[in-house]
C-alpha cells in the first residue's frame, strides 16, 4: 500500500538547499545571526543601566566593592611573597576564606562576624589541643575511640546551644566556626604528628584575616549600622508622612487626574508605608550590629539602639492605619463626589496637620535635638473640631433619610427576579413521552445537567447582584465610605500621640538637645543619660 505524503512535507524533506538542509531551517539560523549584535547591544545596554542604577542608590556600595577587592589583594600576598608563603604555607587559604566570609558591608557586621570567628577559633583550637594531648598517651585504638566520643560529645552540646535565644542571637557564626575548627583539627590530628603547628599557623592566617577586615571596616570609610537605622527611621516617618497626604488628595481628587498619575508613575501611597511595613527583621538586624559597634559619635555616647527598634515597632502600628486608610480608595462601595465635597476642607486640613507632626518628628531624629512641644498645634485640634463640625451639619447622611420606600422597592425588585427564575425552572421539566425508554433517559439526564449547570450559573450571576442590591439600599449607604475613611483619620490622629512618646523617649535616653527654633548647633544639655538604659540594650562585647 503506497504512503501518501503531502507536497509542502515532501518539498521540505528533500530539502530546497544544499546537502538537503530545509529552507525554513537555514532562514531561522539567518535570522538568529541578523539579530545578534541587537541582541548584544541590547544586554549590554541593560547591564551598564543595572550597575549605574545600583551605584546611584547608594554609592557606598562602590566603596564596600573596592574595599573587599583591596582586602583579597593584601591577603593573597601571603601566597604570592615567597617569604610569607615559607611562613604560613598552605594555611595561607584560611586568610583568603576569612576575607570573604567576614567582610561586611557595615562595620557592626564585620565586627561581630570578625570577632565570632576569632573566639570560636581559639576556642576550639585550645580544646582540640587538649583532646589531642589526652589522646596521645593513650593506645592507637583507644585513642580513636577517645577522638569520635569526644567529637560527638563537643558536637552535640555545640549544636544544642545553638538553639538558646542569646546565643542564636549573637555568637551563632561563632559556634558554627568553633564546630568546623575543632572538627577539621581533632580528626586530622590523629594522622597528623604536629597538631599544634596546625593550630598555630591556622590561628595566625585567621587572625591576620580579621585584622585586614577589621582595618578596612572602622578606619577606612567606614559604614556604620548605626548611622543606616537612625537614617531609615527618619525615612520611615517621611514616608508616612508622604502617604498620609497623597492618600487624603487622591481621595478628594478627580478620578481623570488619579488615572493619570497611576499611568505617569508608581503609586506614591504604597511606596510610602511600604518601607515601614517590612522593616521589622531590618531594624532588629541593624540594631544587634550598632551594639557590636565603637562609639564614634562627636560626644561617644552610647546611641540607645533598641529604642530605636521600638519607635520601628510602632511606626509600623501607625503603618496599618495609613494601609487601611488606602484600602478606602479601593473599596467597591464609593461615596458620591458631590458628598465628599462637603467633608474636603477639614479631612485635607486634619491630614496636613498629621503631615506637619511626622515631619516635625522626622527633623527632630535627624538633627538630634528634642521634638518642638507645639507639635501638636492648636491647629490640629481645631481641624479635628472643624471635621465634626462637618459632620454633624449633614445628620441625613449619617442618621438615614426617607428611603424605605426605595428600598422595599430595590429588595421586591430582587425577590421578583428570583421568583421568575424559579418559574422558569419549574415550567421546564417535562418529558418526552414518544420516545422510547432509553432515549428518554438519555435525554432526560443530559437536559437535567443541562438545567443544574445553568442553575449553577444563574445563582453566580444572582448572589452578586442580589449583595449589591442590598447594600446599596442601605439607608445611609452614600456615607458609609466615608465614615470609615473619616475615622481612620480620627484613628491616625490617636496613634500619633504613640509615635510621639516613642520619640521623646528617644531623646531623652539618647541625650538629644533641647529645641531651640533660631539655634540648632545648641550644644548638648546633660553629659550622661538621665537613666539606666542598659536592659533596653544589647550588651556590649570586647574581647
Amino acid at each position: 500500500m503506497a504512503t501518501k505524503v503531502h507536497v509542502g512535507m515532501e518539498t521540505e524533506m528533500n530539502g530546497n538547499g544544499r546537502n538537503g538542509v530545509p529552507e525554513i531551517v537555514k532562514n531561522s539560523w539567518k535570522k538568529r545571526l541578523l539579530d545578534f549584535p541587537g541582541k548584544m547591544k541590547r544586554f549590554t545596554g541593560c547591564s551598564w543601566r543595572t550597575i549605574w542604577k545600583a551605584g546611584r542608590e547608594d554609592p557606598r556600595r562602590i566603596i564596600h566593592a573596592f574595599k573587599v577587592g583591596l582586602c583579597l589583594t593584601l591577603v593573597s600576598l601571603l601566597y604570592l611573597i615567597e617569604p610569607l608563603f615559607k611562613s604560613f604555607g598552605t594555611s595561607a587559604i584560611w586568610a583568603v576564606m576569612t576575607v570573604v566570609v567576614v567582610l561586611e558591608f557595615t562595620a557592626g557586621a564585620t565586627l561581630c562576624k570578625g570577632l565570632n570567628r576569632g573566639l570560636g577559633t581559639v576556642l576550639a583550637g585550645s580544646l582540640a589541643f587538649l583532646i589531642n594531648y589526652i589522646a596521645t598517651r593513650s593506645e592507637s585504638v583507644v585513642r580513636a575511640v577517645f577522638i569520635g566520643a569526644a567529637v560527638f560529645l563537643i558536637g552535640t552540646a555545640a549544636t544544642y546551644m545553638r538553639f538558646f535565644p542569646y546565643i542564636k542571637k549573637n555568637y551563632d557564626y561563632g559556634v558554627v566556626i568553633f564546630l568546623l575548627t575543632f572538627n577539621l583539627i581533632t580528626v586530622s590530628s590523629y594522622r597528623v604528628e604536629n597538631v599544634l603547628k596546625i593550630v598555630h599557623d591556622r590561628f595566625y592566617a585567621i587572625s591576620i584575616g580579621c585584622a585586614i577586615c577589621l582595618f578596612m571596616s572602622l578606619l577606612v570609610f567606614p559604614i556604620w549600622s548605626g548611622e543606616d537605622l537612625h537614617n531609615s527611621t527618619v525615612g520611615k516617618l517621611e514616608g508616612l508622612a508622604k502617604s498620609i497626604e497623597a492618600c487624603v488628595n487622591e481621595y478628594f481628587n478627580d478620578p481623570e487626574i488619579k488615572e493619570n498619575q497611576d499611568k505617569s508613575s508608581e503609586d506614591p501611597i504604597y511606596k510610602g508605608y511600604k518601607a515601614v511595613l517590612d522593616s521589622k527583621s531590618i531594624d532588629e538586624t541593624l540594631a544587634l550590629y550598632a551594639s557590636w559597634e565603637p562609639r564614634h559619635s562627636r560626644h561617644c555616647y552610647r546611641f540607645p539602639w533598641q529604642q530605636y527598634v521600638k519607635v520601628g515597632a510602632v511606626l509600623r502600628q501607625f503603618g496599618y492605619t495609613v494601609v487601611a486608610l488606602h484600602g478606602c480608595l479601593q473599596t467597591e462601595i464609593q461615596t458620591p463626589r458631590p458628598v465628599r465635597a462637603r467633608f474636603k476642607d477639614p479631612c485635607i486640613r486634619l491630614a496636613g496637620e498629621v503631615t506637619k507632626a511626622l515631619m516635625e518628628l522626622a527633623n527632630s531624629i535627624r538633627r538630634r535635638r528634642h521634638c518642638s512641644p507645639e507639635i501638636l498645634s492648636d491647629h490640629l485640634h481645631e481641624a479635628l473640631q472643624d471635621l465634626d463640625t462637618a459632620i454633624k451639619s449633614q445628620p441625613r447622611l449619617f442618621l438615614g433619610s426617607k428611603k424605605n420606600q426605595t428600598t422595599s422597592n430595590m429588595l421586591a425588585l430582587a425577590a421578583a427576579h428570583a421568583a421568575r427564575y424559579k418559574q422558569e425552572k419549574d415550567h421546564g421539566v417535562s418529558l418526552a413521552s414518544v420516545k422510547t425508554e432509553s432515549s428518554a433517559f438519555l435525554e432526560w439526564k443530559r437536559k437535567r445537567v443541562g438545567r443544574e449547570e445553568a442553575k449553577e450559573n444563574e445563582r453566580k450571576a444572582l448572589r452578586p447582584q442580589l449583595s449589591k442590591i442590598a447594600i446599596t439600599s442601605l439607608e445611609f449607604s452614600e456615607a458609609l465610605p466615608f465614615a470609615a475613611f473619616a475615622s481612620l483619620l480620627v484613628e491616625i490622629v490617636a496613634r500619633l500621640d504613640h509615635v510621639i512618646e516613642e520619640v521623646e523617649e528617644l531623646g531623652r535616653i539618647a541625650c538629644y538637645k533641647e529645641f531651640n527654633p533660631d539655634d540648632d548647633d545648641i550644644s548638648v544639655t546633660c553629659k550622661r543619660p538621665p537613666v539606666d538604659v542598659t536592659k533596653n540594650q544589647l550588651p556590649s562585647h570586647a574581647f
